[in-house]
């Protein structure tokens, strides 16, 4: 018999009210320059009037819209024809030009992860502080991580916290230094290596900045112009990995809700996605939460690492390894016999485990789970990190069967050793019921990350890659309910 699961009868949706402003950079240079001249040549009350009515139209809908328009006319600065002198209106529209809204969460909202709030001060005996992540997609297609938070009372009743009309993406700082050798690594990894970046690479000290970096490409430009097309390619490569570690920071002082990790890297334009965040306790009792995701560049894809105490500042970081390819990678809350230790998807159809020395290198992985019964013939993968519990780690699995529907299964790992599956679910747990069906994806159940609280598992889980609700299952009874492996 299979355990009862309680699905809650919230559903989390999308706002499609819920709008960054983005950079608007139509087409090639001169047209760009052209769009400059138009605005330069409207007459000053002409333009007053209309930055007036585009103020009343949007500066509503963004906390700095005055700070929007001038850092985005920095990014097109240098196309203004020279010896041009602006007025502060003529500043602003222009920065109105170049900018536009995004939609973040306009065409879903799904794959959340939960885990425990870094503040549980000002608590009653039982609940628990909790962030939600989920992935948000709008026009065309493009995923970014957004957060809820909120509380779980002694009963697992929700209770978010209000959602601000406000949606705030970071500053961004690249790392300070790269080093050379595992630069090299990572892009005979990505399978990038050839007689360019060897050249590039050979002009570069052992630790360098990215200045140092562009100044190195901008000389193979030049000694080899006009450059070919695999030419090309390496150098975008090169640019793009060193794109893909860097730091964002928040304003701690704005609500949780306001934050979104939008891709702001050319490793990630396509998309953020299914970060899998897990709170990982060290050796020495230090707490850093972490999550892996899928960075696309709409034809290759990076796995990354993300690490926060606060959910303030964020660092990400490329993983690497021969292991590290494909998507759906779960950290472990805590080392195991002395190291890290990762589940992962190498192969597209298999659970696999990884250990490394390093978090941030992953060389091995092994199969622990083959897909066996009819609901995942197809493929199998985790729901997000493994949760410790005293018969063994608790991990929530996905499988994939007919009509390609995903469902969510349940499998127990040994303490000691997580490569030793000792027990299993033999039906899904959950299963897309009728109105969870129509979506995107149709006929999908999908999480990247549950929770235990006051010995139940609340899971936060997708529907149809549309939109999310919340199950509940007592932990006793679901292990009970699996089959023991000899």
């Amino acid at each position: 018999m299979n355990p009862k699961v309680k699905r809650k009868s919230e559903r989390i949706l999308g706002d499609p009210r819920r709008v960054i402003a983005r950079p608007n950079l139509p087409g090639s240079p001169e047209r760009i320059e052209r769009i400059m001249q138009r605005v330069i040549a409207l007459p000053e009350e002409t333009a007053a009037a209309l930055l007036e009515q585009v103020m009343l139209d949007f500066a509503g809908r963004h906390r700095d819209i005055d700070h929007i328009f001038m850092s985005h006319l920095k990014a097109v600065k240098d196309h203004l024809p020279r010896g041009t002198l602006l007025s502060g209106t003529q500043h602003k529209l222009l920065g109105a030009y170049f900018t536009m809204e995004y939609s973040i969460e306009s065409a879903a909202l799904f794959n959340p992860s939960i885990v425990p709030h870094p503040d549980q001060s000002g608590l009653n005996a039982g609940e628990l502080r909790f962030i939600l992540s989920l992935r948000a997609t709008g026009e065309g297609h493009i995923s970014s991580i957004v957060f809820r938070s909120g509380i779980l009372n002694a009963e697992n009743l929700l209770a978010f916290d209000p959602i601000s009309d406000y949606v705030e993406t970071p500053a961004l700082h690249l790392d300070a230094d790269y080093d050379r050798h595992l630069f090299e690594l990572k892009l005979n990894e990505m399978e990038a290596c050839n007689e360019t970046t060897a050249w590039v690479l050979d002009q570069l000290p052992d630790n360098f900045t990215y200045a140092e970096l562009e100044e190195t490409v901008a000389d193979f430009r030049e000694e080899h112009c006009p450059c070919g097309a695999q030419q090309n390619e390496a150098l975008e490569l090169i640019d793009w990995l060193a794109h893909s570690n860097y730091e964002t920071t928040f304003r701690a002082e704005f609500p949780l809700s306001e934050r979104v990790i939008f891709p702001v890297s050319k490793n990630e334009s396509s998309g953020i996605e299914d970060a899998r965040f897990v709170r990982f306790t060290d050796d020495d009792g230090e707490v850093t939460y972490y999550a892996t995701y899928t960075a696309y560049n709409g034809f290759s894809i990076l796995p990354q690492l993300i690490e926060t105490k606060d959910f303030v500042t964020f660092n990400v970081i490329t993983l690497n390894g021969r292991a590290v390819h494909n998507k759906g990678m779960a950290l472990f809350p805590h080392k195991i016999n002395g190291r890290y230790v990762m589940l992962s998807r190498q192969d597209g159809e298999n659970n696999h485990i990884m250990f490394s020395d390093h978090l941030h290198f992953w060389q091995e992985s092994a199969i622990i789970q083959e897909p066996e019964r009819p609901w995942e013939f197809i493929q199998v993968g985790n729901c997000g990190s493994p949760l410790e519990t005293e018969a063994g780690w608790l991990v929530l699995t996905h499988g994939v069967g007919p009509m390609r529907q995903y469902c969510i299964g349940a499998m127990l790992l040994d303490l000691e050793n997580p490569a030793k599956v000792i027990a299993r679910l033999e039906e899904p747990l959950l299963t897309p019921h009728e109105q969870e069906r129509e979506g995107y994806v149709p006929n999908v159940v999908y999480s990247c990350g549950a929770i235990i609280h006051n010995n139940e598992l609340v899971i936060p889980y997708a529907m149809s890659d549309v939109h999310s609700g919340i199950a509940t299952v007592a932990v006793d009874e679901l292990i009970g309910s699996m089959q023991p492996l000899a």
